[in-house]
C-alpha cells in the first residue's frame, strides 16, 4: 500500500511539473508572438500617397509582425487617428477597421471636407507602428473636390497604375482608327431598339462630360455620369466620344454583315467571345467603389472583414440568387439530390414563374457576408456574367465558378485551380468538384488564399479607377474625327459642392527617379 501511495505522488509530482512546465513554455511563447511595432507593416495608398489617390474612401492595411519578423495570425485592434486642419477647424472623417481572416486588418477613412497639414497616427498599445505618424504635406482634398491636376498619363504615373493591361489590349485591336463623322448615325440607328436596347453617346471636351441617350430604360446612365465626373475632378480627361451600352448584354455581334468601317466601338459593362465590345469594370463593382463607406452595404473592402474561421464553415457549397437562367433552376436541382454537398435555392422568380411550384418555395434574401459561413461558393452566370464574382473571390471561402463565354473585365487574368475551382457549364461536374475540395482541403484553403490575394491586386478601388483611366486614354488615341458636343445633348454637372474646394496645386507630385 506505501509503494503504491509513494509511486502516486511521484506521478503527481512529475505531472505537476510537467503541467508548470507547459505553462510557462506557453506564457513565453504569447510573450514572443506580442506585436512588435517596428516589425510590423502599416501600408498602401490611405497613408503613402493620400494626397495623390484622391478616393472616396482612403484605405491602407496593417500586418502584424512579431520580434523575430513573424507574421502574427491572432485578430488585433489599432488606434488610429487622422490630425489636420480645414476651414471647419479640426480636420473631420469616418473612420473603420476591417478585421480579416489572416491576421491583418484594413482601415479606411473618409474625409467630410479637405484637409491640410495631415498627419495620421496608427499605434498599438500606445506604440506607434512602422513609419507612424504618416505626414503629408499640402491638402488631402475630398473626393468631391473639383480639383484635377495634371494629365491623364501624369495621374497613371504618379499613383501607380499598370503600363497597361492585356484586356484593354485585346478590346482595342478593332479599333485604331474611329471616326465618329461615320459611325455616330449608324450607330444610334443600328441600336435604335427602345424596347430592348438603351445607350447613351458621350462626348468629353475640355474636361466637361455631355451626352444624349436612347432608349426607354436610361437610368443605368447615372453609374456612368458618375465615374466620369469622378475621374474628372482628378485630373483633365482626354477629349473624347464614346457610346456606352446601358444594358446587360454585350452587343456588337462577330460573324454579322461585313462593314467597310468594322464593328462599332461600343462600351458595355460585360462581355463575350462572341461580340466586340469594349469592357469596363461593372457598374456594380464601380458604384461600391465611388460609394465606398457611403449607401452600399456590400463592397471589395468590407467582404474582407473575418467571418466562421474554416474549421468552423459548413463543408459544403452554397448558392443564392434569382432564376435568372435554365442553369440555376438545375442547382436548385442539383442541392436537392445532393443536401449533404450543397445549399442552393432562388430568392425570386421573374423568367420562370410557371415552373416556381416545381423549384420554389423561394427563400428570403441573406447578407452576402453570412455566404462565408459556408466553405464552397458557386457561382453561376445570370443574364450574363455573375457580377457578384469579386466579391466571392474577396471572401473567406473557395469559388467554384461555372465555364462561360461572358466575361468581366479582369477574367483575363484569373488561372483555374489557382484563384477558382471551375466546372463544366452544365453543371454535369459541379457535385464531383465539390467533392474534390472537400477531399483536398490544404488546396482549396490555397486556392481561396490565391484569390484573396488576386483581389488585392487588382480589383481594390484604386485598381478600379486605374482600369478606368487607362482605358480611357488608350481608347481615345484611336478617335480621328473632331471632338464635338452634339446637337440635343446635355451637360452633367458636377456637384454643387465640387467647387468649393481650397485647390492649391495644378499639377501632381512626382517621385524623383
Amino acid at each position: 500500500m506505501e509503494d503504491r501511495l509513494r509511486l502516486r505522488k511521484n506521478v503527481l509530482f512529475w505531472l505537476l511539473v510537467v503541467l508548470h512546465s507547459c505553462y510557462f513554455a506557453s506564457c513565453a511563447n504569447a510573450a514572443d508572438r506580442a506585436v512588435d511595432p517596428k516589425n510590423s507593416r502599416v501600408w498602401g495608398p490611405g497613408v503613402e500617397i493620400p494626397d495623390r489617390a484622391t478616393l472616396p474612401a482612403r484605405y491602407f492595411f496593417i500586418e502584424p509582425r512579431d520580434v523575430d519578423n513573424q507574421k502574427i495570425n491572432e485578430s488585433q485592434k489599432y488606434d488610429v487617428h487622422i490630425i489636420g486642419q480645414s476651414r471647419f477647424g479640426t480636420c473631420r472623417y469616418r473612420l473603420n477597421q476591417i478585421d480579416r481572416h489572416d491576421g491583418s486588418s484594413i482601415v479606411r477613412y473618409r474625409l467630410a471636407e479637405s484637409c491640410s497639414d495631415v498627419t495620421i497616427h496608427v499605434r498599438h498599445n500606445d506604440a506607434h507602428l512602422s513609419g507612424s505618424p504618416f505626414s503629408i504635406t499640402g491638402t488631402l482634398y475630398s473626393e468631391q473636390c473639383y480639383c484635377p491636376q495634371g494629365s491623364v498619363e501624369e495621374w497613371l504615373e504618379t499613383v501607380g497604375c499598370p503600363a497597361g493591361d492585356p484586356q484593354i489590349d485585346m478590346d482595342l485591336i478593332p479599333f485604331r482608327a474611329i471616326n465618329f463623322s461615320s459611325l455616330r448615325t449608324r450607330m444610334i440607328q443600328q441600336y435604335d431598339k427602345p424596347g430592348s436596347i438603351s445607350h447613351c453617346n458621350y462626348v468629353i471636351l475640355r474636361n466637361q462630360v455631355h451626352r444624349r441617350c436612347y432608349g426607354q430604360h436610361t437610368g443605368f446612365s447615372k453609374f456612368m455620369d458618375t465615374i466620369l465626373l469622378s475621374l474628372a475632378r482628378k485630373f483633365t480627361m482626354p477629349d473624347m466620344e464614346m457610346f456606352v451600352n446601358l444594358g446587360d448584354w454585350p452587343l456588337v455581334k462577330k460573324g454579322g454583315p461585313s462593314r467597310t468601317t468594322g464593328p462599332y466601338p461600343m462600351f458595355s459593362w460585360c462581355g463575350s467571345d462572341d461580340t466586340f465590345d469594349i469592357v469596363m469594370p461593372t457598374y456594380d463593382i464601380t458604384e461600391s467603389t465611388l460609394e465606398n463607406m457611403g449607401r452600399v452595404m456590400l463592397d471589395i473592402l468590407s467582404v474582407q472583414r473575418r467571418g466562421l474561421p474554416w474549421v468552423d464553415k459548413h463543408p459544403k457549397a452554397f448558392w443564392r440568387g434569382r432564376d435568372a437562367r435554365r442553369e440555376r433552376l438545375e442547382l436548385v436541382a442539383l442541392s436537392r439530390r445532393h443536401p449533404e454537398l450543397l445549399n442552393a435555392s432562388l430568392t425570386n422568380f421573374f423568367f420562370f414563374r410557371d415552373e416556381e411550384n416545381e423549384f420554389g418555395p423561394r427563400v428570403a434574401h441573406i447578407s452576402m457576408h453570412d455566404f462565408f459561413d459556408y466553405r464552397y461558393q458557386v457561382n453561376v452566370d445570370g443574364t450574363v456574367a455573375a457580377y457578384r464574382l469579386p466579391y466571392l473571390l474577396g471572401g473567406t471561402s473557395v469559388v467554384l465558378k461555372q465555364d462561360s463565354f461572358y466575361y468581366e473585365h479582369f477574367y483575363r487574368k484569373l488561372v483555374p485551380m489557382r484563384h477558382y475551382i471551375p466546372f463544366e457549364a452544365d453543371l454535369s461536374n459541379l457535385v464531383q468538384q465539390i467533392e474534390w475540395a472537400r477531399d483536398h482541403d490544404e488546396n482549396a484553403r490555397e486556392i481561396r488564399d490565391n484569390a484573396n490575394a488576386f483581389i488585392n491586386a487588382n480589383l481594390l478601388p484604386l485598381d478600379i479607377y486605374c482600369y478606368h483611366a487607362l482605358l480611357f486614354k488608350e481608347y481615345a488615341k484611336y478617335i480621328v474625327s473632331p471632338i464635338q458636343v452634339q446637337p440635343g445633348m446635355e451637360k452633367i454637372e458636377q456637384p454643387e459642392e465640387a467647387y468649393h474646394c481650397p485647390c492649391e496645386r495644378t499639377t501632381l507630385p512626382r517621385d524623383e527617379l
